[in-house]
């Protein structure tokens, strides 16, 4: 090879080496969402295409909204966030030479129980899409619901009965929502029952996802907003009290009352340690029920609410069921049985 061709040589192989770059670098990118992907299950499943069908509801009625970009640019980052967090978490699974390190019980952790932080989004993002697609509020509807079943106004006649004593109590109900999930899902993690753990909140998501779907098509604002001024005093109670006042303070979404969610979580739940726990069920139950009259004595639902969050919570675990058993599995990570000395058995219904 003479000089002129040498030259001529370096000077091709430089002009190709950025291209060379940029496909090895969308090589590496492809190969990596198809790892995460294969490291999500059904959870992951259903809660990405909640992101997705948001996502086009949101393309499709941008004109409803003041910052549809923003919206979507927040639902990829969600998306992203969580296909990243099942790549770490498996990577961190497949290296046995780091076992019981803290980093991989770390991404075990987060991967395990970030989907409360998930459900927390979806809710919070809701009081933003309401009007997405129905630029009214379906109030009136479920008032004359509620009179034509009780022949009251119940979230008004409630009003009459009201104590601090029994204030507190209801808002304590109201409260509970808030760890039934947790302790279900607690208590499965502790004992390693991973395969349940994730059927549990495969229920929750897919109980979620029929409601927030139904919130965005019939927006309701809730007792709280559509009676405001037609009760004679505020509830008073003690620390329960203040505290649920708290949490309203900073969290209360304008919207998304029907279905309750608060009723389709809880529900999910109970459904769950039906399945999984059946002790825990009959000490859920009565908890269950009074949360459901607490909704509406506290002013943040009508009964047409209730039943909804009744029949979605029950939607979500019966196709929760089915999806789980069409899966034939679930995203439990390969971790598990070396972050732990002995699984527990699948306990099943009992």
């Amino acid at each position: 090879m003479n000089e002129l061709q040498r030259r001529d040589y370096r000077e091709s192989a430089i002009a190709w080496t950025p291209q060379t770059t940029r496909l090895g670098f969308t090589a590496l990118i492809a190969k990596e969402l198809a790892e995460a992907w294969a490291a999500c299950g059904a959870f992951e499943w259903i809660a990405l295409g909640y992101l997705g069908l948001s996502s086009v509801m949101i393309v499709l009625f941008a004109e409803n909204l003041t910052h549809p970009a923003r919206l979507i640019g927040m639902q990829v980052v969600v998306a992203a966030l969580i296909l990243v967090l099942c790549r770490l978490q498996a990577r961190y699974a497949e290296q046995r030479t780091i076992r019981r390190s803290f980093r991989t019980r770390f991404w075990h952790f987060s991967r395990h129980w970030y989907p409360h932080l998930f459900f927390l989004f979806c809710f919070e993002e809701m009081g933003k899409l309401m009007h997405l697609v129905n630029p009214g509020w379906e109030d009136a509807k479920l008032i004359t619901f509620d009179r034509w079943l009780t022949g009251v106004n119940p979230a008004l006649w409630f009003e009459h009965l009201a104590r601090p004593a029994l204030t507190e109590f209801m808002e304590f109900s109201y409260f509970t929502y808030f760890v039934y999930l947790l302790i279900l899902g607690g208590i499965l993690y502790y004992q390693c029952d991973l395969k349940n753990y994730w059927a549990v909140m495969t229920y929750s998501v897919i109980g979620y996802a029929f409601g927030y779907v139904i919130a965005i098509f019939f927006p309701v604002q809730s007792p709280w907003f559509t009676l405001a001024g037609q009760w004679h005093s505020e509830l008073v109670g003690g620390p329960f009290t203040a505290l649920i006042n708290l949490i309203e303070k900073y969290g209360r979404v304008h919207g998304a009352a029907f279905p309750s969610q608060h009723v389709a979580g809880a529900m999910a739940a109970l459904w769950g340690a039906w399945r999984h726990r059946r002790w825990l069920f009959w000490i859920f139950l009565p908890c269950v029920a009074c949360m459901c009259v607490s909704t509406v004595y506290v002013r943040n639902h009508y009964v047409a609410d209730v039943l909804g969050g009744l029949v979605t919570g029950t939607l979500g675990y019966v196709i929760g069921c089915r999806v789980m058993k069409a899966c034939n599995s679930v995203t439990i990570s390969s971790a598990s049985d070396y972050l732990h000395e002995k699984p527990e058995p699948d306990l099943g219904m009992r």
